[in-house]
């Protein structure tokens, strides 16, 4: 039984256990349907239970980097498990955590070197802001009133409460808000929807001096300022001017406050560098990492810290300034091991080198789609592409949410051999970064006949 993909079940049994036990992530589940059984991967293809082919349009939620079943990846972790398949980091430690630590310290910005392991983006974020916090009590000179972070509106920094306090999506977190941390709110450099009215070619970057006053009048009580670098992510792939992540650090550095980089989504390559605040030479004082860090293979996360943010906290035991943090699979050797795997894969075949091409191949084939009717704009950066539809493109008028448009595009969609996964009515293309000169035309190709059927029946 172990080496049948079904487990023993028809696919008839798997869809009716599905719908009785699994309750899936950002689902409704009364209105859950016909689920798309997945047995196995391929390249940048997964294979469903009917030996059916489709495109990883969105790299299995943005995180699969070099496509499935990567021989190098899969011998990596089958070597570690032929030795041990995890051991705690209270105390102890393994030689694929500390080599992937090590490597990390050299790949990242600036001087951030010390990694801080966990288990997803969320919980990276949330080290992320107690560290931050408790940096401020503890540092040489301390400053305790700062107890309050900024961060974007639409944000989307995770689902622990933390994470969530940081976040902005009202759909995601308002039903959650008695609960949550006190944050301040910056206006979202969304150029497409200015929240302050104005036009990107001539406003000046007047987000960025948003920024600056919000910052200025709460000078004093911020421990950080929360940001995904460049693009947020799950609020529909907005893409920031250029410009305005440098604005941000200088802005932290003016209060006094830490930066804290989100890059769980737009980090390992997905924007055309490895980080995505290399673009603006901005080195975090906290850099959070996740999804593309294994290749998407095993749940793993880093928090990476600064020496300053880092020495806060060294002092004897008396001292109490230990960060009392952790995780049970914290470093896990196996996903570390995937994770040094990946690396090699990114230095050997010159990964980051190889993104402009396709990346501008990806830009060609989008420019089509952007004189559709019903879409509003496209947007990109890197391999990165939110596709906004709307009911009508001169007003940029939405479409009713109860139409579902979006979800009606990726069913669409994935009848052509495409798997898409929609943010609303914004389609997003996420590919992973193997994906070849084919397969980026098949997937714009198959996005576009979706949108043109479902928008134009």
């Amino acid at each position: 039984m172990a080496d049948d993909p079904l487990l023993g079940h028809s696919l008839d049994d798997l869809r009716r256990l599905d719908a009785a036990f699994v309750w899936h992530p950002f689902t409704q589940m009364a209105e859950y349907a016909d689920p798309l059984v997945i047995v196995a991967g391929e390249g940048n293809y997964l294979i469903d239970a009917r030996g059916r082919r489709y495109l990883d349009g969105v790299s299995s939620l943005w995180c699969n980097v070099h496509g499935h079943r990567r021989p190098e990846i899969d011998a990596a972790i089958g070597a570690q498990l032929g030795r041990v398949a995890h051991t705690t980091l209270l105390g102890l430690s393994s030689p694929p955590s500390i080599e992937l630590a090590r490597r990390l310290a050299a790949l990242t910005p600036g001087d951030l070197n010390h990694v801080f392991y966990s288990d997803s983006g969320s919980t990276a974020v949330e080290a992320a802001l107690k560290i931050a916090y408790q940096y401020h009590q503890q540092k040489r000179e301390a400053e305790p009133e700062r107890r309050r972070f900024a961060a974007l509106a639409n944000a989307y920094h995770g689902d622990t409460l933390g994470s969530v306090s940081v976040g902005g999506i009202d759909l995601f977190h308002q039903v959650y808000r008695p609960l949550l941390l006190d944050v301040v709110r910056v206006p979202s450099p969304h150029c497409y929807r200015c929240p302050l009215g104005l036009d990107r070619a001539t406003c000046g970057l007047a987000c960025a001096d948003a920024m600056d006053r919000v910052l200025d009048t709460h000078a004093g009580e911020l421990a950080a300022v929360v940001v995904e670098p460049l693009v947020q992510g799950a609020a529909g792939i907005l893409v920031h001017p250029e410009g305005y992540l440098a604005r941000v650090r200088r802005a932290c550095d003016r209060v006094g406050c830490l930066m804290i980089a989100d890059e769980v989504a737009v980090g390992f390559g997905r924007t055309g560098r490895m980080f995505a605040c290399e673009h603006e030479q901005v080195t975090p004082d906290l850099m959070c990492l996740a999804k593309g860090i294994t290749g998407g293979y095993l749940p793993l996360a880093a928090t990476v810290a600064s020496d300053g943010v880092y020495e806060a906290f060294l002092a004897p035991r008396s001292a109490c300034r230990t960060f009392y943090h952790g995780h049970t699979y914290t470093g896990n050797a196996l996903a570390a091991s995937a994770a040094l795997a990946g690396l090699d894969i990114f230095e050997r075949e010159r990964v980051i080198e190889g993104l402009a091409a396709k990346i501008g191949r990806l830009a060609d084939r989008l420019r089509d789609v952007a004189a559709m009717g019903h879409v509003g704009q496209v947007r990109q950066r890197g391999l990165m592409v939110g596709i906004e539809l709307v009911a009508e493109k001169t007003t940029k008028e939405p479409y009713a949410y109860e139409r579902a448009i979006g979800d009606k595009v990726c069913a669409a969609v994935r009848s052509k051999g495409v798997i898409l996964r929609p943010l609303g009515d914004v389609v997003v293309l996420m590919p992973p970064l193997s994906m070849s000169d084919d397969e980026i035309d098949l997937l714009v190709g198959a996005a576009a006949e979706a949108i043109r059927e479902v928008t134009e029946a």
